[in-house]
């Protein structure tokens, strides 16, 4: 090693440093800032020799970034526009989950994996980041009805990935599944949920309103930064992902009305922990072990990307969404996200612990990089499938989203008919 850090600062100065130097890299060659994010991570990793920082002090740090970019994301999002979304993107979500379960168990066992391996495989294929998306639609701008179902879809992912988790914990120590169990941590999420939006509503958005009485933006920061941190360590408490309980907290400060002027304040404090972010997954990556298992790789790529375009693409048409909209949906959402380092790690130690999670996060890594490429690709994608898309077809599909809007509809203006008529 020429060189290896002995403490936070010397941590900071060496990632901020060569991270700094890969993004001016990657914007003369106009790459996408991640891969240089990602690269960086590789150089001051464990793995490569050379420059050495400590992983789980940059690991703490990045977990930070995690939180913002995912509090910045409910931000846009308040409860009405998310109880809109919530039945075309759940059952969009739902569809796309099981599908790629049942494809990665497929591939896996095609590789002469078992059955257990298999499952843990279909499962890291399944669900995607919220983080990734949100760093790739900040470098490309999307539609706006793409960009609400894209993390209507990611985040009614993330419910199911807690469930998803469960089970397989409850699995890798040997425990019998129930669907009685499946139903009580279901019934728990449920309620933990209604719970902090319940309160939540009550107090955030007269909180954030009063403190807008002062004008001052530095106490602005301040407030929102310490919600969305009290209500991630609250989830995290209650045994759930610090994930869900930032975007809860963003949510609840959208409905303040003030969502827009918050997020102004915290995309400098986002980018600079985005950053830390992305170089902390490219420092868990094993060139080594990877070069051993590179097949393995390309196959679980190639079934993460192919599979969600195909599975996301198919379910939007399905619950109603124009063929541009899901088109351009399926390639926002060909990625994986955190999660599925931690369905790796629920294979434990050993052998097949180690493959699964230096597997997760070299698919993590690359669908990192490859996201915002899709994202760009997704316009001309969807064109394309527009013009060879026979007109039969697409007049179908027209008449059945109008007949499942009115569905939607009709019940909602039946009500406000017999509200009148009262």
């Amino acid at each position: 090693m020429l060189f290896v850090t002995h403490n936070f600062l010397e941590d900071m100065a060496l990632v901020m440093c060569v991270a700094a130097l890969a993004a001016v890299v990657c914007q003369l060659l106009r790459q996408p800032l991640v891969v240089g994010y990602l690269v960086a991570g590789m150089v001051v990793g464990p793995y490569v020799p050379g420059v050495y920082a400590n992983t789980e002090r940059v690991r703490l740090v990045a977990e930070l970034g995690v939180t913002l970019l995912v509090f910045s994301i409910g931000l846009e999002f308040n409860f009405r526009r998310l109880v809109r979304l919530a039945p075309t993107a759940g059952l969009v979500a739902l569809i796309q989950c099981a599908s790629m379960i049942g494809l990665g168990y497929w591939v896996g066992r095609l590789m002469g994996w078992t059955q257990w391996e298999s499952l843990l495989t279909g499962a890291i294929v399944s669900i995607s980041g919220a983080v990734i998306v949100a760093k790739a639609f900040e470098e490309v701008r999307v539609d706006s009805r793409v960009r609400e179902l894209v993390f209507g879809v990611v985040l009614c992912e993330d419910v199911i990935a807690i469930l998803l988790l469960a089970v397989l914990v409850t699995l890798a120590k040997g425990d019998a599944l129930s669907l009685q169990g499946l139903s009580v941590n279901a019934s728990l999420l449920t309620s933990f949920i209604a719970l902090v939006i319940a309160i939540g509503l009550i107090t955030v958005p007269y909180l954030v309103r009063g403190v807008t009485r002062f004008k001052r933006p530095e106490t602005l920061l301040i407030t929102s930064l310490g919600l969305c941190f009290a209500f991630a360590m609250i989830a995290e408490r209650a045994g759930y992902t610090v994930v869900l309980g930032a975007f809860l907290a963003g949510s609840l400060v959208a409905e303040s009305e003030l969502g827009s002027e918050v997020e102004k304040l915290i995309a400098p404090v986002r980018y600079l922990f985005g950053e830390i972010f992305f170089v902390g997954v490219g420092m868990l990556i094993d060139p080594h072990l990877l070069a051993m298992y590179w097949r393995a790789l390309v196959v679980l790529t190639a079934v993460a990307i192919v599979g969600k375009v195909v599975s996301v693409s198919l379910a939007s048409v399905a619950v109603g969404e124009r063929p541009n909209t899901a088109v351009k949906s399926g390639f926002a959402m060909a990625q994986i996200g955190t999660f599925s380092i931690l369905f790796a790690l629920a294979a434990g130690e050993g052998t097949t612990g180690s493959l699964l999670y230096s597997l997760a996060v070299a698919l993590k890594a690359i669908t990192s990089v490859v996201c915002p490429l899709m994202v760009r690709a997704s316009n001309p994608a969807a064109d394309w499938v527009d013009r060879h898309l026979p007109m039969p077809v697409q007049n179908a599909l027209s008449r059945y989203g109008a007949w499942l809007e009115r569905v939607r509809t009709t019940p909602e203006s039946d009500g406000i008919e017999r509200g009148e008529a009262g």
